[in-house]
């Protein structure tokens, strides 16, 4: 099922190689099948080329936590804290901002 919407996804891309939306779309399926360097690749042209597209933040963060770059996932929250703040999507702000502080130790959850 993976393959087959990856295939797609990629004709897609073919036609419109320049589209946030579907470079999103792959990194997120190559992410969903554990295939981090193919994820890692289309959320960093993402970042690269499309600064502007907020949901990146997020998903790359976590990606660098996972593959052990947590500098860089504290980086890229910061700065998709800045998009978010800057094209007034308060809802990703919030999200970035509650990995930002987890990836910090700066949970503030009472026990």
């Amino acid at each position: 099922m993976h393959h087959i919407r990856l295939q797609k996804l990629l004709d897609f891309l073919k036609n419109e190689p320049e589209d946030p939306f579907l470079k999103y779309a792959l990194a997120t399926e190559y992410f969903n099948v554990n295939d981090h360097e193919k994820a890692l690749f289309y959320f960093e042209d993402l970042i690269t080329n499309h600064p502007d597209y907020v949901g990146t933040y997020y998903h790359l963060g976590k990606l660098y936590e996972i593959i052990d770059r947590k500098p860089e996932a504290i980086d890229i929250y910061r700065k998709g804290m800045e998009v978010a703040r800057k094209k007034g999507d308060m809802h990703a702000f919030s999200e970035l901002q509650t990995v930002f502080n987890s990836a910090n130790g700066l949970d503030y959850e009472d026990d």
